[in-house]
């Protein structure tokens, strides 16, 4: 395998300047609450890592973000995919060599063993299945549910790949009315130009477009909210 590398992505600042003017501020979120919150973990198995310079260049953001948000009394959920589309039609879109492969790329076994195996699962974190490209689409995954149970309104949404299955993921997630973050130098898709478009995508349209490091910030600012509304705080200092 050649070595992990980081996309080069950006956003033009004339899609900035836009929400700025309508909002009064670059960011759609400039809070989070870390207990009502997931990192979502998009496919992040061998048969994509393996592939992928790129995506094994966000390992490292992945993990960072997960111990954050998990020490922070956040959610951290693995998806790993199973099956996908019908096999006549993906045999259509993709011909059957290529749709078989698709199809075994989610590996057998238990779910934590089919992940990326640098990635550190917690007994505390949620591992499940999606069966299409969305994790987020009605009836194909139990990730919403398993959210809503844990009272999560707000998605950091990681993985690959940014623009078929994060993508996916973050547009059902919008419509369904999460709070979505995706982050930029915690996805990856084949190319920096097809890895942008989708960003560009997402911070016009479905949710705002961070960076690990401002996620990890907004993780922590909500611990200090959080802790600053303690009882008994205040008459401490």
């Amino acid at each position: 395998m050649s070595p992990a590398r980081p996309h080069r992505w950006h956003i033009d600042e004339a899609e900035y300047a836009r929400h700025e003017s309508r909002r009064g501020r670059r960011h759609a979120f400039d809070r989070i609450e870390p207990t009502r919150t997931a990192l979502v973990v998009i496919d992040l198995v061998p048969f994509f890592v393996e592939e992928n310079d790129y995506c094994r260049g966000i390992v490292p953001n992945v993990q960072r973000l997960a111990t954050a948000l998990r020490d922070a009394g956040g959610t951290v959920a693995w998806v790993l995919p199973h099956g996908g589309l019908p096999a006549t039609l993906a045999e259509e879109l993709l011909g059957p060599e290529v749709a078989a492969r698709y199809a075994a790329s989610g590996g057998a076994g238990p779910l934590r063993e089919r992940l990326w195996h640098e990635l550190d699962v917690r007994d505390e974190d949620l591992l499940v299945e999606k069966s299409a490209q969305s994790a987020f689409f009605p009836g194909r995954s139990p990730l919403p549910e398993l959210l809503a149970e844990r009272g999560i309104d707000t998605v950091v949404v990681t993985g690959t790949v940014t623009n078929v299955c994060c993508e996916s993921s973050v547009r059902d997630a919008s419509t369904l009315g999460y709070r979505v973050v995706m982050v930029a130098d915690a996805n990856a898709a084949p190319s920096d130009e097809v890895h942008n478009a989708t960003l560009r995508t997402v911070y016009r349209s479905f949710g705002d477009v961070r960076t690990t490091d401002e996620v990890l910030a907004l993780v922590a600012r909500g611990e200090a909210d959080r802790e600053a509304q303690r009882p008994g705080v205040a008459g401490d200092r």
